[in-house]
């Protein structure tokens, strides 16, 4: 190998070498020491003993174990879906080129910048009896001709606006933000003065009474407390998704756009036969990222955990953390290890799945 070859080669070591240590150490080390504990009976207490597959035995037999496993598939697969498909709405509303869009981009991102655990503690107040979600439902309930008129005068006035600007040659979208600014002000005036004069008038309406994180009845089969997570998670991931969206959207080239509507395309046209295409690579990007995130979801789970009954929102991660810290045989690393180990090999196996049969690598 020539010299030059060669200290380039060594160059490259040294600067990969700390970060080959970090993963040799904290992941290398860690998981090999997972897959031995996975085979004993180990605890904090007691010197290991060897048990072979006993412990993955148990696992398949445990209703608790089933029940986290049923959570996480279905946890994982609503989350991922309304995460990909809202990031890319989103991403496509910011990417247009109207006026203050900087900063509708910086209001959408800020969730992703709040702390995980101030948004689930203000969470846990948001999902309670009293709290602030059943309160603006049961205000939409009895406010709902109120809320038809202001939809009504929005769209009117948006409307009027867009077919405004568009006759003074200004290409401005439906979507505009700006203008929906001013049409969100002619609403509220419109509607407050239609009330003032009595044409519209709330209706009497029951208070909307459920209690989000005790509940334990289900929807769609998956535990209300559940639910209220997935929303959760929801709000705080899609302003990152949007990004990695947004940064797809200003990679494909306008020409395209431009020739397609002197072809005569529709937005919507070009939107389904040029954007999502083109985005494939992208969105396997979106996908894989949000199926490995959800999978591991512990924080909201951990800290909505008091308020909720275990079984109603119980995932694998926190499967892992129970048997630890929080079980009847506290310290059980044993089927903690397991657990663990089942859970990588079931995020390897549907991200392998996901790349042989879902959405493709390769743009359109």
């Amino acid at each position: 190998m020539p010299r030059a070859k060669r200290t380039e080669l060594l160059y490259a070591l040294l600067f990969t070498a700390p970060f080959l240590l970090y993963l040799l150490v904290f992941h290398g080390y860690a998981f090999v020491r997972a897959v031995f504990f996975s085979l004993t009976n180990k605890d904090l207490f007691n010197a290991p003993s060897f048990v072979g597959l006993a412990n993955y035995v148990y696992l398949f037999r445990d209703e608790r174990f089933l029940l986290a496993l049923q959570h996480s598939v279905s946890f994982t697969l609503v989350v991922t879906v309304l995460q990909t498909f809202l990031a890319l709405v989103m991403a496509a509303i910011v990417n247009q080129k109207i006026r203050g869009i900087i900063f509708f981009r910086t209001v959408y991102y800020v969730p992703s910048i709040l702390s995980s655990a101030a948004v689930t503690l203000i969470a846990i107040w948001f999902f309670q009896r009293n709290g602030f979600l059943n309160s603006i439902i049961g205000w939409f309930g009895a406010h709902g001709p109120v809320i038809l008129a202001f939809l009504g005068i929005f769209a009117l006035a948006q409307a009027v606006q867009v077919v405004w600007e568009r006759s003074r040659g200004l290409p401005v979208s439906v979507f505009d933000p700006a203008l929906a600014s001013l049409s969100l002000l002619v609403a509220i005036a419109g509607s407050w003065i239609l009330c003032a004069l009595g044409w519209v008038t709330p209706r009497e309406a029951a208070p909307f009474d459920l209690a989000w994180l005790s509940e334990t009845r289900s929807f769609l089969g998956i535990p209300i407390p559940l639910w209220a997570i997935i929303l959760l998670n929801t709000f705080t991931t899609i302003p990152t998704l949007m990004l990695i969206f947004l940064a797809g959207l200003q990679d494909i080239p306008r020409s395209v756009y431009e020739a397609a509507s002197i072809d005569g395309a529709t937005p919507v046209q070009q939107f389904f036969h040029i954007t999502v295409p083109m985005l494939r690579p992208v969105t396997f990007l979106v996908v894989t990222l949000s199926l490995i995130g959800t999978l591991q979801m512990f924080d909201q789970v951990a800290l909505l955990g008091n308020a909720s009954s275990l079984d109603s929102i119980i995932t694998l991660a926190y499967f892992v953390y129970n048997n630890v810290f929080n079980s009847n045989v506290p310290g059980n690393v044993g089927i903690a290890s397991a657990a663990a180990l089942f859970l990588a090999l079931l995020t390897f196996a549907i991200v392998g799945l996901q790349r042989l049969f879902g959405i493709s690598e390769k743009g359109y």
